[in-house]
């Protein structure tokens, strides 16, 4: 069968140079800055500038009842008036959180933007931002719009990974994304578990994936996990135990469906 590469596609020379010139200074802000507050006071201008098409600026008027729409969503794009999902957990680092709830509140309401569908632009923004979320991300890393993620600073996208729309990464325990591995639309990948009887009892897992494994549409890979090299998780399937090198597996709970190093060896012996 043909092959069929991502193409390498691009906006026009302006816009690619207004794109990259925001990045790079965004970039540079948070390099500069890691005090929560300042990174807050930088993404809440810049959302209010993707969102409204203008610098934030002036006093909100709090008296006029006819204004307090306007008002609770100009306060909304500040990340100090907002709370987040893993904000809730009771096994967050708050220190760590502190320093990139900001980054991530501006990587989800990004995705919530006009130019969210810009993929040229959205790649380039969330691998910025991946560098200073994540404990580690690799070069050459595709990320679509809707990935969510919960902690971020336990997630680790080695190069050459792409990740589709609407993935789910909860790395409350850790998640390893090795070298080449796709992860298609609607998939999740987990690294805690609750107790059957008292969900608040939570246990923390360590959860990794590839290298160059494929996680299918809508498949989940529960905690700790792992899914070996070059293997792939069929549709809606759902894995409880480790996937196997090179293996394919599918359904619920996913089981071994066939070898592709097998299946490659019996091709091989046919074309001899």
């Amino acid at each position: 069968m043909p092959r069929y590469p991502y193409r390498d596609l691009h906006p026009s020379r302006e816009a690619e140079e207004v794109f990259t010139r925001w990045i790079t200074y965004l970039d540079e802000e948070f390099t500069k800055h890691r005090k929560p507050a300042l990174r807050a006071e930088l993404v809440h201008d810049n959302l209010h500038q993707l969102m409204l098409g203008q610098p934030k600026g002036g006093k909100l008027n709090f008296t006029l009842t006819s204004e307090l729409p306007f008002n609770v969503l100009q306060l909304s794009f500040d990340s100090k008036n907002v709370t987040l999902e893993p904000e809730y957990y009771g096994d967050i680092d708050e220190e760590k959180y502190a320093c990139i709830k900001p980054l991530i509140y501006f990587w989800q309401m990004f995705d919530r933007s006009p130019v969210s569908l810009n993929h040229w632009l959205g790649f380039r923004f969330r691998a910025m931002l991946g560098k200073h979320i994540f404990k580690h991300i690799g070069s050459n890393v595709k990320i679509f719009h809707g990935v969510e993620f919960s902690y971020g600073y336990n997630l680790t996208i080695e190069d050459n990974c792409v990740i589709h729309k609407y993935v789910m990464l909860d790395d409350r325990g850790e998640i390893i994304i090795k070298k080449g591995t796709s992860i298609s639309d609607y998939s999740a990948i987990y690294s805690h578990a609750h107790d059957p009887v008292d969900s608040s009892i939570v246990e923390n897992r360590q959860t990794v994936i590839g290298p160059g494994a494929r996680l299918t549409y809508h498949s989940s890979v529960m905690a700790g996990v792992s899914i070996g090299e070059d293997a792939m998780l069929g549709a809606m399937g759902v894995a409880t135990k480790p996937v196997a090198d090179h293996s394919i597996v599918g359904g619920v709970p996913a089981r071994e469906l066939k070898r592709k190093d097998q299946a490659r060896r019996f091709e091989d012996e046919g074309q001899n």
